[in-house]
């Protein structure tokens, strides 16, 4: 031990078995770590559970038997207390959320190569309310429970949800990490994958919190403010009452697309409620609008065909993002902040921001995502866009060679992208 430089304290666990050799970090603290000793870190252990031989150690609770997992560094020594012993808990096997412990980590898994690992970075706080202002929800279920008895039957089940493309696991996985609550669903028929916090506790003290301090821009905004009116009301238990369920229909009816059709024949006497009024007058921060885009943004190269007139054919790079016409002056907001390009009527509904100048491209939009970056596999059109950027400013784009190699680039970017499998 002393040779190995490994403390002296570790051989007092005689029933611990042989030492293992990969300790992996857990990714999810609440549902595998238990309670964590700072600063030692819990681990868990990368190996075949039907040929661990010991899985640590057993107490013996008035016939019952509880497993426990040794934690790295878990010898503890205070002037309080003489030195101890602490262990991580892990409760009766049919109680695991992952009944093969190893398999947690196969979860981190599906959006890397076989021979490495999702590295989950931070993101910005201001990145996170960018990108959910362009692809979250808040919504609540409202629906009727016939084994519930002493009420009206009716469950009231807030939720917070964002789903991608099964190719953007790995951006799920970096909003869990960040708002450290809620679970990731993949969908393999669908080719999609869902970041959901349902619980409660999780909404209150994590997601809300979190919208109010870095709020939203766009009129999702008073989607929120209405969820959370209701996550309120349900905490304080008003929910379980008539004219508590009423309130939660009467704010529900202004959320979203409001009631449904059975919702409006069970409450015929609901009042929707005043939705409120979104007007911000700036943008607060630059990495609202890389979250944003990396939401709702969009990087495309325009090839004319040749003609008379012309030598070569024009190459045009175009930044845009499309919303509903409730956000217009959202995307003004953005056109400000970035001091190019301009909004348009898309449709009778939609508005676009477009910047097509090339020169407000190199000097203003692409600086902006180079320090701030764009998230997901947007990053890739992103990365193809800076290179014909890149060429065109080289004067590369003027031969046929040259305008086959951009050709090339062009057709490898956004839906005609080729992606590994996951």
């Amino acid at each position: 031990a002393l040779r190995g430089r490994i403390s002296l304290m570790c051989l007092k666990l005689s029933n611990s078995g042989d030492t293992l050799k990969l300790l992996v970090p857990s990714y999810s603290r609440k549902t595998i770590s238990g309670w964590s000793n700072y600063p030692c870190k819990v681990t868990s252990q990368e190996m075949m559970e039907t040929e661990m031989g010991y899985r640590g150690s057993k107490s013996v609770l008035v016939n019952k038997t509880v497993k426990e997992q040794r934690v790295d560094g878990s010898w503890c020594i205070d002037k309080y207390r003489p030195m101890h012993l602490r262990y991580t808990l892990m409760g009766f096997e049919r109680n695991y959320q992952i009944k093969v412990l190893s398999k947690q980590l196969n979860k981190t898994n599906f959006c890397t190569s076989a021979s490495a690992q999702v590295k989950i970075t931070k993101l910005d706080p201001w990145f996170v309310t960018g990108f959910c202002d362009g692809e979250a929800s808040f919504s609540v279920s409202l629906y009727i429970d016939k084994r519930i008895k002493g009420r009206s039957g009716w469950v009231v089940k807030p939720s917070f949800q964002i789903s991608l493309h099964s190719r953007d696991m790995k951006l799920l996985l970096q909003l869990q990490e960040f708002f450290s609550c809620g679970r990731i669903v993949s969908k393999k028929t669908r080719s999609e994958g869902s970041f959901r916090v349902n619980s409660l506790h999780d909404l209150t003290n994590f997601i809300i919190p979190h919208f109010v301090n870095y709020p939203l821009l766009s009129q999702k905004a008073a989607d929120f403010y209405l969820f959370k009116q209701i996550v309120n009301l349900i905490n304080t238990k008003v929910h379980l009452t008539e004219v508590g369920l009423q309130q939660i229909v009467n704010i529900k009816g202004s959320m979203n697309l409001g009631l449904s059709e059975l919702q409006k024949h069970e409450f015929i006497n609901y009042n929707p409620v005043a939705r409120p009024i979104i007007n911000y007058t700036e943008i607060p921060n630059p990495n609202w609008i890389a979250g944003f885009s990396s939401g709702e943004g969009c990087f495309l190269v325009s090839i004319s065909k040749f003609n008379k007139n012309k030598i070569s054919p024009n190459i045009q790079l175009i930044f845009k993002i499309s919303q509903h016409r409730r956000d217009k002056n959202l995307l003004e907001l953005i056109a400000k902040y970035v001091n190019c390009g301009a909004v348009y009527s898309h449709s009778e509904n939609a508005f676009v921001f477009k910047v097509g100048k090339f020169a407000d491209i190199i000097k203003k939009i692409i600086p902006v995502f180079k320090a701030h970056s764009i998230q997901g596999v947007k990053q890739l059109d992103y990365q193809d866009f800076c290179e014909i950027a890149t060429l065109i400013g080289e004067g590369k784009h003027l031969t046929p060679k040259e305008i086959a190699k951009i050709q090339l680039i062009k057709d490898r970017m956004n839906t005609k992208r080729n992606y590994p499998k996951i």
